[in-house]
């Protein structure tokens, strides 16, 4: 059997934590930023874990 191949929009969207999780970057910092509250911009940065109903498909993107 082929090998399967990981999907490269995902695998620069998540990453897999030391325990197994997934993390992915908050949305909404990419445009419009001057218009948007300080708290609202602090707010959105950094990273957060994936939704527990997109595990299962995020993790057959990556191969997982």
């Amino acid at each position: 059997m082929p090998k399967m191949k990981t999907h490269s929009g995902a695998k620069k969207r998540f990453r897999v934590t030391g325990t197994g999780k997934l993390r992915r970057e908050k949305t909404g910092l990419r445009h419009n930023l001057e218009k948007k509250s300080s708290k609202v911009t602090r707010r959105m940065s950094g990273t957060t874990e994936v939704a527990k109903a997109d595990v299962p498909q995020a993790k057959r993107l990556l191969g997982l």
